[in-house]
């Protein structure tokens, strides 16, 4: 179960995001006093049986949420309205803080920082769609297809068409009419930022330039929503998505340990980001 609560207490607030299939809860908003902000999120986190606890600080509290244990993990600039967001950690259990693929994932990494921005136009331009509610059942059976776990339920047509209707956009290339390769961008106006996430090929396809012509594609309807911080939350196991991002020129902002369930198991994830305004 997947759902977002909003804890009060006499002088502080929080919204958290409680997350029973990964066995998290995340800390989206704050205010008030630090004390108290500090013991409901213990509270929650306890209630909630959370075996990692992720906060979405704002740099004036970071050196205080440092001093009660937390551990900075990932950055991304201009996240809330220009303000820079800080992803602190804090671990309740040995397992889950212990990254059992990092040597593999730094390999990984290491190999992604000496491929250069890619400006070069693709041999072939595929046709890109963009989703529409009508489109939910196929998307869905092609996150099915990729995905045997997935941090949500992206398998289940109904949730597609609830992101959908709450405004992710989701963009995707089809062949003989099923869809071989999507990606979403989940908007935040509030705040102006938006992730690009949701990434999927089928194994077949892979290979040919399709999802970093997908994001391109997002990149370009954020900017006309003056949407322009993008960043990703991706698998740090995937040569793939990383190259595609680094490519793309977005920059590295970060590892966030233990973060998921994801494709078969439990997975460390990498922050990449950029700012439009600046291409």
């Amino acid at each position: 179960m997947q759902y977002t609560k909003h804890v009060t207490g006499t002088k502080a607030k929080l919204k958290i995001y409680c997350d029973e299939f990964n066995e998290r809860i995340r800390v989206d908003e704050y205010s008030g006093n630090f004390s108290e902000i500090t013991r409901l999120i213990e509270d929650s986190a306890r209630e909630h049986s959370a075996h990692k606890v992720i906060i979405k600080a704002r740099a004036e509290q970071l050196l205080n949420f440092l001093e009660k244990g937390y551990v900075l993990e990932a950055v991304i600039k201009g996240f809330f309205a220009g303000s820079d967001v800080y992803f602190l950690g804090k671990y309740k259990t040995e397992a889950r803080k212990m990254s059992t693929h990092w040597e593999k994932s730094e390999k990984i990494f290491s190999d992604v920082q000496d491929l250069k921005q890619d400006t070069k136009n693709p041999l072939h331009k595929f046709q890109l769609h963009k989703g529409e509610v009508k489109d939910a059942e196929r998307l869905a059976a092609l996150y099915e297809k990729v995905f045997p776990v997935y941090p949500v339920p992206l398998h289940d047509p109904e949730y597609v068409r609830k992101s959908m209707e709450s405004g992710t956009v989701f963009l995707f290339i089809e062949k003989n009419k099923e869809i071989i390769s999507a990606a979403s961008a989940e908007v935040d106006m509030l705040n102006g930022n938006a992730e690009l996430t949701d990434c999927a090929t089928l194994p077949s396809y892979r290979g040919g330039g399709m999802m970093k012509q997908l994001l391109a594609g997002l990149e370009d309807e954020l900017v006309k929503r003056k949407i322009f911080c993008v960043y990703t939350i991706a698998r740090s196991l995937s040569y793939g998505m990383n190259a595609a991002f680094k490519q793309l020129g977005y920059r590295y902002g970060g590892r966030l340990v233990n973060n998921c369930y994801i494709y078969d198991k439990m997975e460390d994830m990498n922050i990449w980001w950029k700012d439009l305004s600046q291409e």
